[in-house]
């Protein structure tokens, strides 16, 4: 296992049960991060921009997004967007987990600096699986430690 306790994974998804299924798949596939939920856009930007802003000890200094996109108020376009802008923020690694599979929002979000991009399966087993597996990479990757 590459991560530690110290690595936050923000989840931010509208959705109550689909962010149960995540975080319950992700425990069980023995995901190191600790999860911070997070239900809106705005929210999201506020907690990510603000903490970053004030140097608060809120969020770890490593950090990763697991974003929808069809979010209430701000979008997660919005929200990729803002943070691939901001020099604070534009290190974290934000990954794309939403029901949308357009080809062009999914090149908008690649061209805006999404580092993966992962379909909501709508069978609970695949969305099940997809999550599992997600859990198992992550347990795996590096996280940057924050801007240089």
């Amino acid at each position: 296992m590459r991560a530690d306790q110290s690595t936050t994974l923000l989840l931010i998804e509208d959705d109550p049960g689909h962010a149960r299924l995540i975080e319950r798949n992700l425990r069980r596939a023995h995901c190191p991060y600790a999860i911070v939920l997070l239900r809106d856009g705005q929210t999201a930007l506020d907690h990510l921009l603000q903490a970053r802003q004030e140097q608060s000890t809120r969020l770890p200094p490593a950090c990763l997004v697991l974003l929808d996109l069809n979010l209430p108020g701000c979008s997660g376009m919005e929200v990729l967007a803002r943070l691939k802008s901001d020099a604070r923020t534009k290190h974290m690694p934000v990954i794309i987990f939403t029901t949308t599979d357009d080809p062009h929002e999914i090149e908008q979000c690649y061209a805006l600096g999404c580092n993966a991009y992962l379909t909501k399966p709508m069978a609970y087993d695949q969305f099940v699986e997809v999550i599992q597996n997600l859990g198992w990479l992550l347990t795996e990757i590096e996280v940057p430690r924050g801007a240089s």
